[in-house]
């Protein structure tokens, strides 16, 4: 983890040096009436945002202040404005998700302070809520857990991986491998729609469909298994694991492919020793998409779920279906106040941590690839 670490801080670093000697030539080189223009959008753009964080009604004045420089800049500077403007949206972006990193985790800390523990003597702030598997909004002693959440969460996101992963790959290979173009060009934009569908039509066909029949199966009291859940949600991820796999292994070279082609290889055995190596970089990316839409997925889990925050027993009986991380959330937010707001937060935070750990095993694997496929040891 330290070399990709060590490698990332190096390219922010050169990126950053490139960067500052790019607006030491724009700004030598811009005419002063220009940058009378660029600075009156920048500070206008700046009075805005502080005076939405202050809720001020006047915020309208400088927002329309740098829509009125912007339109000016753009007819007489375009190339300079237009420049400006990607910067300035850049640093936005990165500040509005600054700002909803503290936002969350500052609207967490009362209920952490809240279920805090003492370890041989030490207060560990939060340690109750990963613990102890009660969560009792009502009735004294209130307790805020995350362990029957985290466990549906858990639970859900590994059968989704199960079903999204392999079909997902598999489909992805036959679509650039053997597939034929005519097949192709009909597949793969239907796939593309599929991720389109709204996620509360595959959970309210799950609840209608796959729910009842479940039910009278497998003789279970009432619906909501996570057994249901986690195929419905990987069938949502299905659509984004073959787009994004495809991709990969549509960019690998033909002349790899070929090559080991002429030295006798059949077809089978060049796509799983030659084009599934080459991408796989790209196809973990895809994997770990389809991870990621599985662990953040709301409304299916939402509706199929029991709405129970509590532990299923045996643990590994998937056949009955809590709550989750997402569904809690949707489930909670309209009535929760108090620690129980603050405790939803939590939630948010734990999906955030965990959101950004898949993230740096994206990048890891990555490296790792690149490595490999570089000849390095």
């Amino acid at each position: 983890m330290v070399p990709v670490i060590g490698s990332q801080s190096g390219r922010i670093r050169d990126a950053l040096g490139a960067q500052r000697r790019r607006l030491r030539e724009f700004a030598d080189e811009t005419e002063p009436t220009a940058l009378a223009i660029i600075a009156v959008m920048v500070l206008s753009l700046l009075g805005a945002f502080v005076g939405f964080l202050a809720v001020s009604d006047l915020t309208i004045v400088p927002f329309l202040a740098f829509l009125t420089a912007a339109g000016i800049g753009w007819f007489r500077y375009q190339e300079e404005t237009a420049y400006v403007i990607a910067l300035m949206m850049t640093v936005s972006t990165i500040l509005i998700l600054g700002l909803i990193i503290v936002f969350i985790f500052r609207e967490s800390v009362p209920v952490i302070r809240y279920e805090s523990a003492t370890v041989f003597g030490i207060t560990v702030p939060g340690l109750r809520m990963f613990i102890q598997p009660n969560w009792d909004a009502v009735s004294p002693p209130i307790r805020y857990s995350m362990v029957p959440m985290i466990h549906g969460t858990v639970m859900v996101t590994l059968i989704a991986s199960a079903v999204a992963a392999p079909l997902g790959v598999s489909a992805a290979l036959f679509l650039s491998e053997i597939a034929p173009a005519t097949v192709r060009e009909v597949v793969k934009p239907g796939v593309e729609i599929l991720a389109g569908i709204p996620s509360i039509v595959y959970g309210f066909i799950g609840f209608t469909v796959l729910g009842p029949w479940a039910s009278t199966q497998f003789q279970t009291t009432g619906q909501g298994s996570y057994l249901f859940v986690g195929i419905v949600v990987g069938v949502m991820a299905l659509p984004t694991v073959v787009s994004v796999a495809e991709d990969a292994l549509s960019s690998v070279p033909e002349s790899m492919k070929s090559g080991s082609l002429a030295m006798g290889t059949t077809d089978w055995q060049t796509m799983t020793s030659i084009t599934l190596p080459a991408a796989f970089s790209g196809v973990s990316a895809a994997v770990l998409l389809g991870v990621g839409r599985a662990i953040g997925e709301t409304m299916a889990a939402t509706v199929m779920l029991r709405g129970v925050p509590r532990l299923t027993e045996p643990l590994v009986n998937v056949f009955y279906g809590q709550e989750t991380l997402t569904s809690i959330i949707a489930r909670n937010y309209g009535e929760a106040d108090g620690f129980q707001m603050d405790a939803l937060f939590v939630a948010g935070v734990i999906l955030f941590i965990t959101v950004l750990v898949i993230s740096i095993g994206a990048q890891y694997i990555e490296w790792r690839v690149h490595k490999r496929l570089g000849g390095e040891v």
